[in-house]
């Protein structure tokens, strides 16, 4: 059966856990529906509001007098993926049986190695956690010594290192789980970033991976037919927000690193979700990614909408 991983954006998740059990009952019901479309389903996900709730939290606990140890960054990660799978594979689950539908589902806390001399470290720019406004992001960093930047016009937010994936430890685990037909929930926030020591042994950093790059290598490693981005708009758009933005239903590769090299897409949004595209597709002899909503996921695995990133050498249409 053929193989296709899916990247689920902030938008199919939530800012407390009460919100984030309402909302995935929807993305269950879109990882179910491409699962009935005769994939085998691989799903990562994002997780910079939970993250960086946890935290922010055990941060707080630690130095109020709660009596808790601060939380390595890495650890906090863990904790993350753990939360969201659950809520996740409960909802997938659920959604399976309503349908009849005889599948397993299962969340692989996932650690991704990252290079402990990559320049991300020096150059923190991986949004997590919560928006504030300026003179919030300000205080906190006065506090916490933790650096923030505004982000895509939606407010200021805590920045970490954002290195590459450079191989997926729990992989032979996942592929094993995939051939038998379970729908695998991995590499949650792109994985639990650690570095690999001369002697073969594994250790936490204080890092974010781009969740769309680790699903890109994801779907990489499992010579995935397709690898779909779900994020919060239909369609990528250049010139987006202005009077003569467009949206794309195909492009090349040639045309996306056109557009990426014009800098069309921001920074901490569209454009990690492009390149991890662009950088699937070099990769394979006929793979395709697609960009598109949450809610339009099914309709556009027809065509009907979405963007779809490929290899041929066509004109675009938008």
């Amino acid at each position: 059966m053929k193989r296709l991983v899916i990247a689920l954006g902030g938008n199919a998740l939530g800012n407390n856990p009460e919100e984030q059990l309402e909302l995935v009952k929807q993305t269950a019901k879109t990882i179910v529906d491409l699962s009935e479309e005769g994939y085998n389903v691989i799903v990562g996900h994002g997780n910079g509001p939970q993250v960086g709730m946890i935290n922010l939290a055990m941060d707080f606990a630690s130095s109020n007098g709660a009596n808790t140890p601060s939380m390595p960054f890495a650890e906090c990660g863990s904790m993350s993926q753990g939360y969201i799978g659950y809520h996740l594979q409960q909802s997938i689950k659920n959604e399976l049986d309503s349908r009849k539908i005889n599948k397993n589902v299962a969340t692989i806390v996932t650690q991704v190695v990252v290079d402990e001399n990559d320049e991300a470290f020096k150059n923190l720019t991986k949004p997590v956690g919560m928006f504030y406004t300026k003179e919030e992001a300000e205080k906190i960093s006065s506090e916490k010594g933790f650096t923030f930047v505004e982000d895509a016009g939606r407010g200021y937010r805590r920045v970490v290192a954002s290195p590459q994936p450079q191989k997926i430890v729990e992989l032979e685990t996942v592929k094993n789980l995939v051939d038998n037909g379970t729908i695998v929930i991995t590499v949650g926030g792109g994985g639990i970033p650690v570095i690999e020591k001369e002697d073969g042994s594994l250790h936490g950093v204080a890092a974010v991976i781009d969740k769309d790059k680790s699903s890109a290598k994801l779907a990489k490693d499992l010579d995935a037919e397709m690898l779909v981005i779900l994020t919060a708009v239909d369609r990528v758009c250049v010139n987006f927000n202005k009077p003569n933005q467009e949206e794309l239903d195909s492009i090349n590769l040639e045309q996306a690193t056109k557009y990426i090299s014009e800098g069309h897409f921001a920074k901490g949004s569209m454009l990690p979700k492009v390149e991890a595209c662009v950088d699937f597709v070099e990769s394979t002899t006929n793979g395709k990614a697609l960009i598109t909503s949450l809610e339009k996921a099914k309709l556009a695995l027809h065509g009907e909408t979405g963007t779809i990133i490929h290899k041929e050498k066509n004109i675009c249409k938008a």
